[in-house]
């Protein structure tokens, strides 16, 4: 049975406090461990995310789960206002010495910090398995964006074929940690991590809790074979 630093098994099961201090422990080399285990993978997704999003100069985004926020400085690339949050006082901390031109602000995805109707898109990146209640996040980010707007979320997923598959979940499971050991910061938080990605719903899975949560014309397209699926809905 693998257990995470703490000794408890690897699960959907957490709580706020439990996934900032497990960020807070990565943060000082998330990126470029992200980049190195996803072989790269993770500069094409963020362009990708940024594509689905269609965003005009002047609009107002907001990137949950920001982390360090690399990937909100990818969506002001396009002229839109873009905003990050995240629950991690120690990525924030991390992003901000890197990136002190992006706004980047303490905030629970289950109770985000803005008015009804703040945005004109919304988007979360390899962050919603990590949120205790995913629905219920789903549900504040619905809250904060203006009818018609957009959801993008990025989310490991499940390839769809079935010999990659087989490769794909041994490399999570028994190379992923190692790999980790090696460039991480705290790779044990690695092996959390890997369990989370192998227990998440696959694409029809996350589809029928973004239109449970609210959002219509729920679509996904995936990446890299499955690996990551980019789901995009529109705000009723």
């Amino acid at each position: 049975m693998t257990r995470t630093p703490s000794g408890r098994r690897a699960s959907l099961d957490k709580q706020p406090h439990e996934v900032a201090a497990m960020f807070d422990q990565v943060a000082s080399r998330y990126d470029l461990t992200n980049t190195i285990i996803s072989f790269g993978q993770d500069r094409r997704w963020r362009r990708l995310t940024l594509a689905a999003l269609d965003l005009n100069p002047g609009d107002r985004v907001l990137d949950v789960g920001a982390g360090t926020g690399v990937s909100t400085a990818e969506l002001a690339t396009s002229g839109a206002y873009a905003v990050g949050m995240d629950l991690s006082i120690g990525m924030l901390r991390a992003g901000r010495r890197v990136r002190p031109e992006v706004p980047l602000l303490a905030g629970d995805a289950l109770r985000l910090p803005f008015p009804d109707e703040s945005f004109d898109a919304v988007t979360i990146s390899l962050a919603l398995r990590n949120v205790v209640d995913p629905t219920a996040a789903l549900r504040e980010m619905a809250r904060v964006t203006r009818p018609g707007g957009r959801l993008v979320v990025c989310e490991f997923s499940t390839p769809t074929n079935p010999a990659f598959r087989t490769v794909y979940l041994s490399y999570l499971m028994r190379s992923l940690p190692v790999v980790a050991r090696a460039v991480a910061s705290n790779p044990d938080a690695y092996v959390y991590l890997a369990e989370s990605i192998r227990a998440w719903p696959d694409q029809a899975g996350l589809a029928a809790r973004i239109a449970d949560a609210g959002w219509e014309r729920v679509a996904w397209r995936n990446l890299t074979g499955g690996v990551v699926a980019l789901h995009r809905a529109i705000r009723a």
